[in-house]
């Protein structure tokens, strides 16, 4: 029982630390100052360590390259304050007792701090501790304590737009998740920091009125009380207070004089890389503000019954100085000293070997703009070009099933100043010209009526168009045009390429997701699958068939299931596609049906979907089939005629074929008939209903 209570004692011991205590123990000390009479001596150590404290705290303050360096700042200040004032508080109790046995009495520091101050006048004495009372409260304490509240305020008006540029440097893939975490904490502080400062004034400003009630009360009464309880005469009580009162005031206001020039200091500060030193000593080395002040003095000195000495002493100094600066400005570049400056200037370091550090990869997604769209970008300026392409990626991530990268967009030089480039994978998919403050006028087919504007093509379907003031935007929607802004023009035009290339966009790492996201539902499903039964790569190029298809992938768990009970007779991804498409037929179908539910579609004719079977099989399974060139004209021009007449019939073009031909079919025809869907027939769900409305014919015109 002792052995475990010894080790109780020694692990809760252990938790503590000296670093920990020393707050505590300053307010146990603090506390005391207020209650417990203090020996002299030991105030004397006191106010020395009062003073030491407030000249590092100031030394910290002018060396910060940025407010948030000192960040314990405004708690540091309250607890100086304390201090301070518990130490008027132990000083004025010494005085008040003590004070009729001399000049000494509440120490050493205090009756040397008195005399230096009186110098022999108390009535000198009492206007330099006034004047030392006024600039310390009127002068910099006010100052700061107003500079802290347009902080506060200006900060605090200024976050959203922070949080805004955060996230959409994080969109654009600027910064990674890490950094824009960090950003968000800074910036959460920062706005702390401001509006701790703007309280932590406060106790500056009460420091000095409470300073100079400590005076009024220590010099009242300690004449009432050498007077009245201790029989000094009025001369004698005046001297003895006076001194001791001044001294401890000056004690006091010292070190309150240091803090307000600290809380100046950090409230006052730019940002910058470099100390409040390193910067003045910068923007101050002027050498024409040199010459001009050197010229000045120098006339004063001339004047006549000026002190002729002291003002052509400093011209010179300040020439000699301005001389220096320009000598150093001016310092060729081949000299050591000039070399060493313009490393120092630029930031030149010497060229390092090269690493793996130097070669970036393609960017997955990207979008390259000419400066001249800069603005579009540019949230403080109205751009919403950043919002309009995270709500893309939040689109298609839900449309297609699985999470769209984030686009990267820079500004590249090297393009036309109105020009946008959609990279993907580090190739141009896609192209376009925007005109930043005009609104583009889409033709959708029928208008009852022309616009007055520059004339284009609409970048994603190549639709005619018109660059129009926004001032017509109301005119043209009358007109039966569809209006959008450039920021939705560029969207809308990286939507349709992400679209087109779904299949590019997905690899191993976001199948990985897909599987993990499943397996925490269904953990059985996906640990039978992979590894098992059939490797990642197939199931990632398996997806990218079906993604390739313009079919989603949200379904998982469907997909996942048909592939285990496929994967059995084959590993093909191609035929792996082809069974897992009937299993998402009411997937597939569901955006081609019309309002009645009812689905109108395209055939073959008879004779030639049985060429087309007699030429599959004449191939073999594994070789691409070949049509005459002739017949394959033929068919896709036939194929383009009826998607046509379709479309205008108000009905989307689809295109129900045999399972055996319809893998072939529908790669011909993706790049030569477009806005055609091919479906088989064991892919329409049997309780649909389906209307043939065209048949395509591939007969030879005679």
């Amino acid at each position: 029982m002792n052995t475990l209570t010894l080790s109780s004692i020694r692990q809760i011991l252990s938790g503590f630390s000296l670093k920990g205590l020393a707050i505590p123990a300053l307010v146990l000390l603090i506390t005391a100052m207020l209650v417990l009479p203090f020996p002299p001596w030991l105030l004397d150590v006191l106010f020395t360590f009062n003073i030491a404290s407030s000249l590092l705290i100031i030394m910290i303050a002018i060396g910060t390259r940025k407010p948030l360096e000192f960040s314990s700042f405004p708690s540091v200040l309250l607890f100086a304050t304390m201090m301070r004032l518990g130490l008027n508080v132990a000083s004025t109790r010494v005085v008040l007792v003590n004070g009729h046995e001399g000049e000494e009495a509440a120490g050493k520091v205090v009756a040397a701090f008195g005399h230096i101050v009186i110098g022999g006048n108390y009535v000198v004495g009492f206007i330099i501790f006034g004047i030392l009372m006024i600039i310390n409260f009127i002068v910099v304490t006010k100052g700061a304590g107003r500079v802290s509240e347009v902080n506060a305020r200006f900060t605090l008006d200024a976050m959203p737009g922070k949080q805004m540029s955060i996230d959409a440097d994080l969109n654009a893939g600027v910064i990674d998740q890490e950094t824009a975490k960090k950003r968000r904490e800074e910036l959460s502080q920062e706005s702390d920091f401001f509006g701790s400062m703007d309280g932590a004034s406060k106790f500056v400003s009460g420091d000095a009125v409470a300073g100079l009630m400590i005076l009024i009360i220590n010099l009242v009464g300690g004449l009432a009380i050498g007077i009245g309880q201790h029989d000094l005469s009025l001369s004698e009580a005046g001297r003895i207070y006076t001194l001791l009162t001044i001294g401890d005031g000056l004690v006091a206001q010292i070190p309150s004089l240091f803090l307000s020039l600290a809380t100046a200091i950090i409230v006052t500060r730019v940002t910058t890389s470099e100390s409040m030193t390193e910067q003045a000593t910068t923007q101050l080395s002027n050498p024409s503000a040199l010459f001009i002040s050197a010229s000045i003095l120098a006339i004063l000195g001339l004047v006549p019954g000026m002190p002729h000495f002291v003002f052509l002493l400093l011209a010179s100094g300040c020439a000699g100085i301005g001389f220096m600066v320009m000598r150093r400005n001016t310092m060729p570049e081949t000299s050591p000293a000039g070399m060493a400056r313009a490393a120092a200037e630029t930031g030149i370091e010497e060229p390092k070997e090269l690493d793996w550090d130097d070669v970036d990869q393609v960017d997955l997604i990207g979008l390259e703009i000419g400066y001249g769209l800069i603005p579009l970008v540019n949230p403080e300026a109205g751009g919403q070009l950043m919002a309009r392409v995270k709500g893309v990626r939040k689109k298609l991530s839900v449309e297609l099933g699985f999470l769209i990268q984030p686009v990267r967009i820079r500004d590249a030089l090297n393009i036309d100043p109105d020009t946008y480039h959609i990279v993907l994978k580090g190739v141009i998919r896609g192209k376009g010209e925007i005109r930043v403050g005009r609104e583009m006028a889409i033709n959708p087919g029928q208008v009852y009526g022309a616009l007055e504007g520059v004339a284009c093509k609409e970048p994603a379907f190549g639709l005619d168009a018109v660059w129009i003031d926004p001032s017509q935007r109301d005119h043209a929607r009358t007109l039966g045009y569809t209006v959008v802004d450039a920021s939705t023009a560029v969207a809308t035009h990286l939507n349709k390429v992400l679209r087109d290339n779904a299949s590019d966009l997905l690899s191993h790492d976001e199948v990985q997701q897909l599987l993990d996201k499943l397996a925490a539902k269904s953990p059985k499903l996906v640990e039978d699958l992979v590894p098992g039964k059939l490797s990642l790569g197939v199931v990632t190029r398996t997806l990218q068939n079906v993604l390739g298809e313009s079919v989603s992938i949200r379904d998982m768990r469907t997909i996942v299931e048909a592939l285990s009970e496929a994967c059995g007779r084959t590993q093909d991804p191609d035929q792996l596609t082809s069974i897992i498409r009937p299993k998402l037929g009411r997937m597939i179908v569901q955006g081609l049906v019309d309002a009645q539910n009812g689905l109108s579609v395209i055939t073959l004719d008879p004779g030639l979907e049985q060429l087309l079977h007699n030429v599959l099989q004449q191939s073999g399974p594994n070789q691409n089939m070949v049509l005459e060139p002739g017949l394959a004209e033929r068919l896709f021009s036939a194929l383009r005629e009826g998607a046509r007449a379709v479309e205008e019939q108000g009905h989307p073009a689809v295109l129900v074929v045999s399972p055996a031909i319809r893998p072939w079919l529908s790669k011909a025809v993706r790049f030569r008939v477009t806005d055609l869907t091919i479906l088989s027939y064991s892919e329409i769900p049997e309780d649909q209903m389906v209307k043939v409305i065209h048949t395509v014919h591939a007969e030879s015109k005679k």
